[in-house]
């Protein structure tokens, strides 16, 4: 097949498919596009998945990865040497290696390296596109500038984020103070549940438009589902939407904020 085949049955744009094909863009497109790009390919499924998840594996992982794989090898032929297997091992004991070997598979045994430990117990950052501003003002139109889902031009690493689709909108206007500034990135991450009083990146239909607020579930007297979306600045008046216009409700997990300008004030 063509490039041009492919991306007519992926549904994606030639350019883009060349991107990923040629290295230009490093970071994987979406699980979505790769689950259609097996397809076409004809390949087993998760076969993409796997190489595409071990490319964005940090190199300091990966070395580990490799050293573990070197220490199992070595195992498995200590125990498959010919001769007396019990010998084999005594021998490998005696000399320290079949130590050695245990302490690089397993980092939490009594003789491993306690600083490697701490380095495997710190969890690491996931990068987490950035994928436009949201407004904590009045609702305004949205837009993704056109980037297929995980894929901007910035990115933040960000540790304790165990969601794949989670993504970072900078902050515009004040309605949200003093919590949220004006510039501050926020984190929200579709996996995590919304309940009331939960701060949202929250988009509505029909003209895709969104904002920050934090949202409350409640019901007119008719028992109609009502979201209301509350500023936490008092001089910006709440905003009560039908649940059915409400297309998305996504939960703020984090916030990233520049100590810049803060004029030597202790952050908080």
């Amino acid at each position: 097949m063509t490039l041009s085949q492919v991306a007519e049955r992926v549904g994606c744009a030639k350019s883009y498919l060349s991107q990923i094909e040629t290295g230009v863009r490093e970071k994987p497109p979406s699980m979505e596009l790769i689950g259609r790009l097996e397809a076409a390919l004809g390949l087993d499924a998760g076969q993409l998945v796997e190489i595409a998840n071990w490319e964005t594996t940090p190199a300091s992982v990966r070395e580990r990865v490799a050293t573990s794989r070197q220490a199992a090898r070595r195992l498995r032929e200590l125990l498959a040497s010919t001769g007396s297997r019990k010998d084999a091992l005594d021998r490998a004991f005696g000399s320290g290696e079949l130590r050695r070997l245990v302490d690089r598979l397993d980092p939490m045994s009594p003789g491993a390296d306690k600083g490697l430990d701490v380095v495997q117990l710190m969890p690491l950052p996931r990068e987490v596109p950035v994928i436009n501003k949201v407004t904590a003002g009045y609702p305004t139109e949205f837009t993704d500038l056109g980037y297929p889902a995980r894929v901007a031009d910035e990115y933040l690493k960000v540790p304790d984020i165990d969601d794949a689709d989670a993504f970072g909108a900078r902050v515009v206007g004040d309605s949200m103070e003093p919590e949220y500034r004006e510039g501050d990135v926020v984190v929200f991450s579709p996996r995590s549940p919304v309940t009331s009083g939960t701060d949202c990146f929250v988009r509505l239909e029909p003209d895709q438009e969104s904002t920050f607020k934090r949202v409350y579930f409640e019901k007119d007297e008719s028992g109609a589902e009502l979201i209301r979306l509350q500023p936490l600045n008092s001089r910006y008046p709440p905003m009560v939407v039908p649940r059915e216009k409400v297309a998305g409700l996504y939960s703020g997990v984090s916030v990233v904020r520049s100590l810049l300008g803060l004029g030597g004030r202790s952050a908080e």
